[in-house]
C-alpha cells in the first residue's frame, strides 16, 4: 500500500482536465464547489453532480478542499451561528454522499500571501516568492494601512521606503494585484477599498480572541464530523506569520498542539502542509510531522527556500530547505502503524502542492499560480519515487 496520490482540481473551469490528470498517476481528486457562496449549505445534488463527474473519469473524490469558513465565524459575530449550522449540514451532506475528508482553514481575509507570482529561476520555470520588505512597501505606502509601520522594524521600514521610491506605477499595480489575490480557485482580487473594509472588521480581534473563536468552531463541528465519520484537517496559515495586523494562529507547533487538544479526536485533525509550515524559519518540519503524525488527515507536500527575515520562495519538490525525505519517512511509518492497528484512516491522501510553471503550460490561459499540469506532475513523480525509496529502505 502507498499514500493515496491525489491531485487538486478546481472543477469544470480548471484549465487542467481530468483526462490530463489521469496521465499523471494520481488516483484521487481534491476538489470543492467553488461556485457555491461561502456560508451556504452544499446541496446533496450539487455534491453528487461533482462526484459523478470525478468518478466518471476514473477517480475518487478523495478530499474536499475546502469547505470555506465564513468570516462571521472567524470573528464570532453577525450571523456566525447560522453559518456554523450551515457548515454542519454541509458536513452531513458530504458524508451522505460518501466523502470522508474535509480540509479547511481559519485565516482571516486572505487564504495566502505572495509578493511575486512570476519569478523565473535558473531552469527557466516560473515560481512564486514572498519578500517581507516588498510586502512592507505595499502595506505602508500603497495600502496605507493605519499604523502599518508599527508592524515592522526600522530597517524594514527604511528598505520598504527605498523599494517604493524605485517602483514604477505598473510595478505598484502588479504588486497590489498580487497581494490582494488571496483565494485559490479564483483569479479575482479585492480592490483596495474592499480590502480596507475587510481589515477593519478585525481591528478588535487579537491572537487570543481568534484562537478562542477557532476553538468554539471546532467544538461545534468536530462532534458532527465524528458522528458522520468525517476526517477534518485544518490547513496552516500561508505564510505562518502575522501580516497586515491580522493574527495568524496555525503557524507553528504550539498552535497545532492547542488546536488538536481543543477536541481530542482523530476527526479533529491536521492538513500537514510542508510548504506553509516550511515558510516559517523556526519550524522544524520533521519534528512537527513526528509529533502530530497520528492526527494528520491530509498531506500537502512542497518546499521552499526561506530566510530569518521572513522571505521565502517556492522550490521544486525535492529542493529547498524542507527535509522531504525525513518527512516522507515519518508518513510512511505512520501509515504502516495504522495498517497494523486496523485504523479506519489508512488512506492518508497526499497531493503535490503547487508546482512551477514550465514550458508546456506557458501557453495556457487561466492557470492559477502553482497549479500548472507539468510542474505538479514532476512533483508527484518525484514524491512517488521518494516514497518508494523510503519504503524499500524500511522494508515496508
Amino acid at each position: 500500500m502507498s499514500l493515496e496520490h491525489t491531485w487538486r482540481w478546481f472543477g469544470p473551469q480548471d484549465p487542467v482536465s481530468l483526462d490530463e490528470i489521469k496521465q499523471t498517476g494520481a488516483t484521487g481528486i481534491v476538489s470543492a464547489l467553488h461556485h457555491i457562496p461561502i456560508g451556504t449549505v452544499w446541496p446533496v445534488d450539487e455534491i453528487n453532480k461533482r462526484k459523478n463527474v470525478i468518478e466518471s473519469a476514473g477517480f475518487s473524490w478523495s478530499v474536499v478542499e475546502s469547505v470555506p469558513v465564513h468570516e462571521d465565524i472567524k470573528r464570532r459575530s453577525g450571523n456566525f451561528k447560522e453559518y456554523i449550522q450551515n457548515y454542519k449540514q454541509t458536513l452531513f451532506n458530504l458524508a451522505h454522499c460518501g466523502i470522508d475528508t474535509v480540509c479547511y482553514n481559519f485565516m482571516p481575509v486572505l487564504d495566502w500571501s505572495r509578493t511575486d507570482l512570476n519569478v523565473t529561476i535558473a531552469d527557466g520555470s516560473i515560481t512564486t516568492k514572498f519578500e517581507m520588505n516588498v510586502f512592507a512597501a505595499f502595506d505602508i505606502h500603497i495600502l496605507k494601512r493605519p499604523h502599518a509601520a508599527k508592524s515592522y522594524s526600522e530597517s524594514q521600514i527604511q528598505a520598504a521606503q527605498k523599494i517604493f521610491e524605485t517602483m514604477t506605477a505598473e510595478q505598484k499595480e502588479k504588486l497590489t494585484q498580487t497581494v490582494l489575490l488571496g483565494f485559490p480557485g479564483s483569479l479575482e482580487a479585492y480592490s483596495l477599498q474592499q480590502f480596507h473594509k475587510k481589515l477593519a472588521e478585525y481591528e478588535n480581534i487579537d491572537t487570543t480572541q481568534l484562537q478562542s473563536n477557532l476553538r468554539y468552531f471546532i467544538g461545534e463541528i468536530a462532534p458532527v464530523a465524528e458522528e458522520n465519520n468525517i476526517l477534518l484537517g485544518i490547513h496552516p496559515d500561508d505564510p505562518p506569520m502575522s501580516l497586515l495586523g491580522l493574527p495568524r494562529i496555525v503557524g507553528n507547533k504550539e498552535n497545532v498542539q492547542y488546536i488538536l487538544e481543543s477536541y481530542d479526536s482523530v476527526h479533529n485533525g491536521l492538513t500537514f502542509c510542508s510548504g506553509s509550515f516550511g515558510a516559517g524559519y523556526k519550524n522544524d518540519l520533521v519534528d512537527m510531522a513526528r509529533s502530530f503524525a497520528g492526527r494528520i488527515n491530509f498531506i500537502h507536500l512542497r518546499t521552499c527556500t526561506r530566510s530569518a527575515h521572513g522571505d521565502f520562495m517556492e522550490a521544486h519538490h525535492l529542493n529547498g530547505d524542507v527535509d522531504m525525505p525525513g518527512i516522507m519517512k515519518i508518513l510512511v511509518q505512520e501509515q504502516n502503524k495504522r495498517i497494523i492497528n486496523k485504523a479506519p484512516n489508512v488512506r492518508m491522501p497526499m497531493r503535490p502542492d503547487h508546482g512551477h510553471l514550465t514550458i508546456p503550460d506557458m501557453h495556457k490561459k487561466g492557470i492559477y499560480p502553482g497549479y500548472s499540469l507539468v510542474g505538479r506532475m514532476r512533483g508527484l513523480a518525484e514524491l512517488r519515487g521518494l516514497e518508494m525509496g523510503v519504503r524499500s529502505a524500511l522494508d515496508l
